[in-house]
């Protein structure tokens, strides 16, 4: 009666029958078709936490099953489809890469293996939105010196990213508003790590459409070092 409701795609059925079977049918030929089909219940009834925990349960009793390859993979899956929107903690996100990955290295000939290494493509472009999501926070905030160095780290982490230009561009322009508006005696210091930020993206990214944006802080930057250069030397020559 339970495998005809589960064939019947009546999860919720299904489920409370497996579950009465399950101590009955321990240690039987039957209880690892019996165990898939319960943690299937779970997964079909969209109830994630509890179907991760019993694919693992499955793997743990049944490691030489035929079965035991997809449901390595379903194992992952189950923490990829509890992965949140990007503004969230991303703990289901990571440990759904980790899996994902274990489970490519393992099973390199797999059937599954292209679908897995998409997740991880985009459980990784998840991640990096996180990451530009904080940056961006930081500078509508009017934290620039944070905003630069989670830009520029953001950049490092993901350097294959096709917004890298974008995001050494959003550096510039946070260290350039840190410099303007810190006091005097710290704006050449924090004018010339502009100056260099500029050059590096001269060095990364000659053929960005960003160039003469980045450019145009180099240019403002030079200008408020010679500004700040000439007012030292007027200092100077009054005293």
């Amino acid at each position: 009666m339970a495998n005809q409701y589960y064939d019947k795609k009546e999860y919720r059925q299904a489920q409370v029958l497996f579950e009465e079977l399950f101590p009955v049918f321990k240690g039987t030929p039957q209880f690892d078709d019996l165990y898939y089909k319960y943690a299937y219940t779970h997964y079909n009834l969209k109830d994630y936490t509890t179907a991760e925990n019993l694919y693992k349960g499955y793997l743990e009793v049944f490691p030489n099953s035929p079965k035991a390859e997809e449901v390595e993979f379903m194992q992952a899956y189950c923490f990829y489809k509890q992965s949140p929107k990007a503004e969230l903690e991303q703990a289901n996100t990571l440990k759904a890469i980790g899996m994902f990955q274990v489970f490519v290295n393992t099973h390199g000939d797999s059937p599954k293996r292209k679908e897995a290494e998409d997740i991880i493509a985009q459980c990784q472009v998840k991640l990096e939105r996180k990451e530009y999501l904080s940056a961006q926070l930081y500078f509508n905030l009017g934290q620039f010196r944070a905003a630069a160095l989670t830009y520029t780290t953001l950049m490092n982490n993901y350097p294959d990213s096709q917004k890298g230009d974008e995001y050494k561009l959003m550096a510039i322009k946070a260290y350039y508003r840190y410099a303007a508006m810190s006091v005097k005696e710290k704006q050449e210091e924090r004018y010339s790590r502009v100056v260099r930020e500029v050059e590096d993206f001269q060095d990364r990214f000659p053929e960005s459409k960003l160039l003469k944006e980045a450019e145009r802080y180099l240019t403002l930057s030079t200008n408020n070092l010679k500004s700040l250069n000439n007012e030292q030397t007027s200092q100077a020559v009054g005293k």
